[in-house]
């Protein structure tokens, strides 16, 4: 069976564990079990309103948010889930700073959770520019179960890419779950 790329770093007792789950079919019935349903947020105002409720929440003394969109351009392929930037622009006498967060498309249909750890990411960048241990800190201050998220959602795309998407029907009331 071939590697994981999304499970890389994990120690091999854990790693040896989704092999088993994926041999034996059971990768999707675990995560519906746990994630029975996708999250209801498919436009990017939906997205913003989402992402700038959780920064009120926790990061009230951070930069203010230009622009969260859902973007078909980000590719987990090339290791981003999202993407935080920031632009400074000089307009007349004064320099303006944009924070944009962009999330990639294939979470427009994925557990409510699994987004949630995405935004929660992206985020701690408005504070953390780095993956260091104070970036990780505030995500754990931002979403308790981080952690458990992240790996989850590495899950979900390791199903993903061996089997397809994981909610049918698009997310839509009275869809067909898998």
């Amino acid at each position: 069976m071939k590697e994981f790329p999304y499970l890389g770093g994990y120690p091999e007792q854990v790693t040896a564990q989704v092999r088993t789950l994926i041999a034996e079919g059971r990768l999707g019935t675990v995560l519906l079990r746990k994630y029975p349903a996708p999250h209801d947020i498919r436009t990017d105002k939906a997205l913003y309103a989402y992402a700038l409720a959780i920064k009120n929440a926790s990061l009230r003394q951070s930069p203010p948010l230009s622009k969260v969109v859902f973007d078909g351009k980000i590719h987990v392929v090339h290791q981003a889930l999202g993407l935080h930037t920031f632009a400074s622009r000089v307009q007349g006498g004064k320099l303006k700073a944009k924070n944009e967060i962009r999330i990639g498309a294939v979470f427009k249909i994925a557990p409510p959770e699994c987004l949630r750890m995405i935004v929660v990411h992206e985020l701690a960048h408005l504070r953390e520019k780095e993956h260091n241990r104070a970036f990780y800190q505030l995500c754990n201050h931002m979403e308790p179960a981080y952690h458990q998220l992240e790996f989850d959602l590495r899950l979900y795309l390791t199903h993903l890419e061996l089997f397809g998407a994981l909610y049918r029907g698009g997310g839509a009331e009275g869809a067909d779950w898998e």
